[in-house]
């Protein structure tokens, strides 16, 4: 593979709770080492279809993965499978709906939670099915299965931000707290990632409103951040780059041959 690459999936956080509260990332951005862009996710401003969108590049309308009930394998290739399909290794640490987009479905935990199969799209996974399982305790997940199986792609994926956006609204201290929260968490695996020349993405699926939820149209449901690090980036502020083509960038830089949508301007030359 061209490289190893990290993406990190932070449910539910919204573009504006993402720049004024994630002071480690942001300082990274400061000191040269990352960039932060805003962009819009695709509608429905759901989970389970924006997780399609993200990782395959397909909108909801055309997936057919337009509200959070749709249960079944996607019908497209996935980052997980241009990965398998150019030689790599893939993981996730992630929320049991990626299980069962990507490698079976229904999810059954006690087949499912642990997994190892390398017929698989994700051959390495740990999921969990709690909103409210510990993001640290995802972080050392990931970090447990990037150090045994050296994955070409890995997926982080955390849900607590998510969780008190629902429980407490977008525009409550528990909702932005639980996104300084995980940006702390972060500080102390990400520095170990850079340094071993990994190129990680970090981003969201959708953000919240302040009645507890997401589905629409509003700034705080549909704006995202995205932070880039590694040497694969060109961090041209420029590139205004589209969730649709969050998948064909992580293709690109992993070297992996695919038809998505992509971003080049987002890529170093």
């Amino acid at each position: 593979m061209k490289n190893k690459v990290i993406l990190v999936l932070i449910d539910g956080l919204a573009w504006q709770s993402a720049h004024d509260g994630m002071g480690f990332l942001q300082g990274l951005c400061e000191a040269g080492q990352a960039s932060l862009y805003r962009m819009e996710c695709e509608l429905p401003s759901l989970s389970r279809p924006l997780y399609e969108c993200i990782l395959t590049g397909v909108r909801p309308v055309d997936s057919g993965v337009v509200h959070n009930q749709v249960t079944r394998l996607s019908h497209h290739d996935s980052i997980f499978h241009l990965t398998r399909a150019a030689g790599g290794t893939t993981a996730a640490a992630a929320y049991h709906w990626i299980s069962e987009l990507y490698n079976r479905s229904p999810y059954e935990p006690v087949r499912d939670r642990f997994t190892d199969n390398d017929s698989l799209a994700i051959q390495h996974g740990v999921f969990y099915h709690a909103d409210s399982y510990p993001d640290d305790h995802l972080l050392l997940d990931a970090e447990i299965l990037r150090r045994r199986h050296d994955p070409d792609f890995l997926l982080i994926h955390p849900m607590n931000t998510d969780d008190a956006g629902h429980r407490h609204g977008g525009d409550s201290g528990q909702y932005r707290n639980a996104a300084r929260s995980f940006d702390n968490a972060l500080s102390t695996q990400l520095p170990g990632w850079l340094a071993a020349g990994y190129q990680v993405m970090v981003t969201s699926d959708h953000g919240m409103n302040r009645d507890h939820t997401h589905r629409g149209v509003l700034p705080e449901e549909r704006q995202v951040p995205l932070f880039v690090m590694g040497s694969g980036f060109s961090h041209d502020p420029l590139a205004q780059p589209r969730q649709v083509e969050l998948c064909g960038v992580l293709a690109d830089l992993l070297g992996a041959a695919h038809d998505k949508a992509h971003n080049p301007a987002l890529l170093a030359a």
